[in-house]
C-alpha cells in the first residue's frame, strides 16, 4: 500500500534551505519516491494550525519511505534541512 511522508517546515535559514531543495529530488529516485506537494499555498480550514512550508512525499510502501529517510543518499540533504529549519514530519499509510 502507498505511504506518505507529510512535512511541516518552518524555514529559519532560507539560503541554506535552497541547497536542501536542490539535493532532495535525486535522493528519492532509488526509493521510487515523488513529490505530491512541495511548498504550495496553504489555507487553514479548521482549527488553529498555521503551517509553514508543507511537503508531501509518496512512496510505494512504508518500508521504502523509511529506507529513504534513513539512507546515506538523503543524509547530506537531511543535515542541511535540520540546520536550516524546524521540521515536523510524519509517515502515514495510504489506502490500498
Amino acid at each position: 500500500m502507498p505511504a506518505y511522508i507529510i512535512v511541516d517546515v518552518n524555514v529559519t535559514e532560507p539560503s541554506r534551505y535552497e541547497d536542501y531543495k536542490k539535493l532532495t529530488p535525486a535522493s528519492l529516485v532509488p526509493y521510487d519516491g515523488k513529490f505530491i506537494v512541495r511548498g504550495g499555498k496553504t489555507e487553514t480550514l479548521e482549527g488553529d494550525w498555521l503551517p509553514g512550508r508543507i511537503v508531501v512525499l509518496e512512496f510505494p510502501d512504508a518500508g521504502k519511505a523509511k529506507a529513504w529517510w534513513s539512507s546515506a543518499g538523503y543524509a547530506p540533504a537531511k543535515a542541511i534541512r535540520r540546520a536550516a529549519s524546524v521540521t515536523k514530519m510524519i509517515l502515514v499509510e495510504g489506502i490500498a
